[in-house]
């Protein structure tokens, strides 16, 4: 990856309905990403050769492979390449696993979710996840719908649709993962993201990146949208992990924020 200056920017969350500004410090981080997903402590992307990466002691680190697709989280990383196959990183190598996919999350309580090519919805519970070794035959649950994008968290799971329309997914638990009933969200993502503290990020296809604000334990799906803006930059993905917000510009800049 090519090193670049780290800059230091101002990154403004504006609300949609109450218009307050609260400001953030944001750093741009060496390297070009189309694609950053961060949980426990670590961060993995991928650049749009399909190259892996790890951030380890403020650098990037190549991995071995290829992916269009890297998750990390409670259940370990997880990827998926250009063929929709499905990886595991398992000690420093990875595992194809049995099933196909375009896009994972390892975000769960230790269960894996995700779409695929058909926009069909699947999940693995935490007694299957945690056993991977190879490519032996895995117990994928479908859940009912369609979607392009699915993400899930401590409160729950996210997804979006083809039409970019949001749904929250109620009774996700790691032996349960399939859940229990969709509910619609106000709003329009292209992708979503809910992080290891029960926040949750998304972009839209204007590249306009959004937080859900009000979440709780009582109250799993929010309440509004507050838009992300900073310097005019248009965005093409978000990930949050342990008070820190990863961001990826539509131009592949990295940037990570202080929240």
């Amino acid at each position: 990856m090519t090193p670049s200056l780290a800059l230091l920017l101002l990154l403004a969350l504006v609300g949609c309905s109450s218009g307050q500004t609260v400001s953030l410090s944001c750093t741009q981080v060496p390297g070009a990403l189309v694609q950053i997903d961060a949980g426990n402590g670590q961060v993995f992307g991928v650049n749009s050769a399909g190259m892996i990466y790890t951030l380890y002691s403020g650098s990037w680190t190549q991995l071995p492979g290829a992916l269009t697709h890297v998750s990390v989280g409670a259940a370990g990383v997880w990827g998926v390449n250009r063929g929709n196959l499905i990886y595991k990183l398992v000690g420093a190598e990875w595992v194809q696993t049995q099933g196909l996919l375009k896009q994972v999350d390892a975000g769960g309580a230790q269960f894996i979710s995700g779409a695929n090519m058909n926009d069909d919805i699947f999940c693995l519970g935490n007694s299957a996840t945690v056993s991977v070794k190879d490519g032996s035959a895995l117990p994928w649950v479908n859940i009912e719908g369609k979607l392009k994008y699915y993400s899930c968290g401590p409160l729950g799971c996210w997804g979006v649709n083809s039409a970019d329309d949001i749904y929250y997914r109620f009774g996700s638990t790691p032996s349960s993962c399939q859940g229990s009933s969709w509910q619609q969200v106000e709003g329009k993502l292209s992708m979503i993201e809910v992080g290891s503290d029960r926040s949750v990020y998304g972009v839209n296809s204007a590249g306009d990146m959004y937080r859900r604000n009000g979440i709780s334990a009582s109250n799993p799906l929010g309440s509004s949208w507050s838009q992300v803006t900073f310097g005019g930059r248009k965005f093409k993905h978000v990930s949050q992990d342990l008070g820190k917000l990863w961001v990826i510009t539509t131009d592949q800049a990295i940037f990570k924020c202080q929240l």
